[in-house]
């Protein structure tokens, strides 16, 4: 049986048919009602963007969220975890201070705003999942203490995954730094022929790995006993120096991507409803502390209760959208064409959808219902 993705355009014909009553109406079509049960505490997973960042789900959308599940007899809270990487967002008071910064605050998002993995991305425990790339997942701790969840995800770019939705952000979103740097375990290098020693990728790198030594034209290097994985080299460089092997570890990260998707859920079969937003689809990450121009024009907001259905929904909206005039794919791609692998032609992205029904996360197989 396919399962159902509902799906809201962003076309407005009055106060009933604005962007918040689709978004309780597509709750309301996916289930909500049957996932929350009186009193649950019900985590709103969500990315609440990093400092310079602009492309990441609106509080005003998300109050609609968190109004929906007050209604349905939940207790409401928004969560995200702490970052591998130094930035915004790398302890819990830096990311209070970011998501506040952002709107996510109870007076405009209209729910508390818990950090699920504490202070200093300690508070987890492990989750047994026996799956092929993984045996076991560390979940950070408010997400396995919730008694169910609402996964909001901004669908974009992703420099390593291809594209980002509901699969990533339940991975790298619901897991403590520990968890995301099991998730990447890969190795950066500098190709010496690209650098131009800008020295980006020694002010981004978290753990010091990267480096500039030696006298007039020396180039950036990364040593890899301290290169933890994280990308951020790759992603601040602008000359496109930074690399790995992408043809024997791009598939496997994204295997421990949907394993890690899959412990961030496990227990809570039911009671978890996804809501993604196919808006201002940029070609990288919220993480990073920019945004691109949106490869093309807004979509609308899909609902559904099977994330990989979710997912590949999104895939094909975009997918079948012409390209965004101004954008980085002007003139490169056009409607029916991949554009997240053409943004980021290393990638695997579609192997989120193979190896998440692999897995038995979900199905790529969906039926799109218009509400």
């Amino acid at each position: 049986m396919k399962s159902k993705v509902y799906f809201a355009d962003f076309r407005a014909s009055g106060p009933k048919r604005n962007g918040l009553a689709k978004i309780g109406l597509l709750l309301e079509a996916a289930g909500l009602a049957r996932a929350i049960r009186p009193g649950d505490l019900t985590a709103i997973k969500i990315h609440f963007g990093e400092r310079g960042n602009e492309a990441f789900v609106s509080p005003v959308l998300a109050r609609a969220v968190a109004d929906a599940v007050r209604a349905a007899g939940g207790k409401p809270f928004f969560s995200d975890t702490n970052t591998l990487y130094s930035g915004g967002r790398h302890d819990a008071v830096d990311h209070l201070e970011t998501a506040a910064s952002h709107g996510f605050v109870p007076e405009v998002c209209g729910a508390p705003v818990v950090i699920a993995d504490g202070l200093r991305g300690t508070a987890w425990r492990e989750v047994e999942v026996g799956l092929p790339r993984l045996k076991s997942v560390k979940i950070a701790s408010a997400f396995l203490d919730a008694d169910s969840m609402v996964v909001i995800s901004h669908f974009k770019g992703h420099e390593m995954a291809g594209f980002g939705g509901a699969l990533k952000n339940l991975a790298m979103g619901c897991a403590p730094p520990v968890g995301k740097r099991e998730q990447h375990a890969v190795k950066f290098f500098v190709n010496g022929s690209r650098c131009v020693a800008c020295r980006t990728c020694v002010d981004n790198c978290p753990t010091g790995a990267a480096t500039i030594s030696g006298g007039r034209g020396a180039k950036a290097s990364i040593d890899p006993a301290k290169c933890i994985g994280c990308g951020e080299c790759s992603m601040h460089c602008r000359a496109r120096a930074i690399g790995l092997d992408w043809e024997t570890e791009i598939g496997p990260f994204t295997e421990r991507l949907v394993e890690y998707a899959y412990g961030a859920v496990k227990g809570k079969e039911g009671r978890v409803v996804y809501l993604t937003v196919v808006k201002d689809v940029v070609p990288d990450c919220d993480c990073a502390p920019w945004s691109d121009a949106p490869v093309v024009a807004d979509q609308g907001i899909l609902a559904s209760t099977d994330p990989v259905a979710i997912d590949k929904a999104a895939y094909d909206l975009v997918k079948a959208a012409p390209v965004a005039a101004g954008s980085a794919l002007d003139g490169k791609a056009g409607a029916g064409e991949d554009k997240f692998a053409l943004l980021h032609p290393e990638t695997r992205g579609l192997v989120q959808f193979e190896h998440g029904e692999r897995v038995g996360l979900g199905s790529a197989d969906y039926e799109l219902v218009k509400v």
